[in-house]
């Protein structure tokens, strides 16, 4: 099942959404992934969180983000409910350029790097929060509540604030879990996490216009310098990498859905359908309309 976030948000004025519910055995969401991110804060209780086939336990004051694409859902055992508050959100919500301007674009961290971690890596799914953090991040998630069921005046500007120093909070903890930041270095040196830096950048802009220069402007990094690094670490080059990011979406929205092939190289970031249907072929082996048939 694959939810996406027009059935909670509009993706184009204020692509944010924000509730509290309570699980229990009788009232769980099945199985299923979504196409924009998913911070969630367990307020009270506990319960097994199943992620990517396999359950990890969750309790109170965890918080953990859910990547597009990713499939999870709970287990609760009979008797027991847990209290969770689900911030939804796209990443277009917080523009990189701003971030950057403030000095807190590598908060994005958070959510940006861990698609392309392997899984004993990525935050083992969850932080758990300690003393004045949890009050501070409950206290964060609590306000854009109240400000997104309000909906006032000036309520957007506030959400984006406040998300904005949820992010940065929650990357502060993150740097000062020094276990697992060492289990990290151990495994990617900083040239290594630099380029996955920009993989996750490309993997949420891949339907952008995206360009070299914006990358070293967002990065700090000479275009000669960023060329080097990512074709020593992926094989590939930016362009290259950009191209695999948008045929792997191309295919997926060949498969599941009806749209005819010049919508999807649209939403995909290719403005030539012909150059599409070409690069498709070069890489798959294949045309996008051969494809959508064979695979069905």
């Amino acid at each position: 099942m694959k939810l996406h976030s027009s059935q909670f948000m509009n993706e184009k004025t204020f692509p944010f959404w924000i509730n509290r519910v309570v699980h229990d055995e009788h009232n769980l969401p099945p199985m299923h992934c979504h196409d924009f991110i998913e911070l969630i804060y367990v307020v009270d209780g506990e319960a097994q969180h199943v992620f990517e086939n396999e359950a990890y336990s969750i309790s109170t004051n965890h918080i953990f983000i859910i990547n597009p694409g990713e499939f999870h859902t709970f287990h609760i055992e009979p008797g027991k409910k847990i209290e969770l508050i689900n911030c939804l959100f796209l990443p277009s919500i917080l523009h990189d350029t701003w971030l950057k301007e403030l000095g807190v674009s590598q908060s994005m961290d958070f959510y940006y790097i861990h698609p392309f971690l392997d899984m004993s890596d990525r935050f083992h799914h969850s932080l758990n929060l300690q003393g004045d953090y949890s009050f501070h991040v409950q206290s964060l998630l609590e306000y854009m509540i109240k400000e997104f069921e309000s909906a006032l005046t000036g309520f957007s500007s506030l959400i984006k604030l406040k998300l904005a120093e949820l992010l940065i909070v929650l990357s502060r903890i993150y740097n000062e879990k020094e276990t697992l930041m060492k289990n990290i270095s151990s495994q990617y040196d900083e040239r290594k996490l630099l380029v996955r830096r920009i993989c996750g950048y490309l993997e949420r802009h891949y339907d952008q216009k995206i360009s070299t220069q914006t990358l070293c402007e967002l990065f700090n990094i000479s275009t000669r310098h960023l060329n080097r690094l990512f074709k020593q670490d992926t094989g590939l080059t930016v362009i290259e990498m950009i191209h695999k990011i948008r045929i792997e979406k191309a295919k997926q929205l060949l498969i599941k859905s009806n749209e005819k092939v010049i919508d999807v190289a649209i939403k995909v970031g290719y403005d030539d359908p012909a150059f599409f249907s070409r690069l498709f072929k070069r890489k798959i082996g294949c045309s996008p309309g051969r494809y959508k048939i064979e695979i069905l």
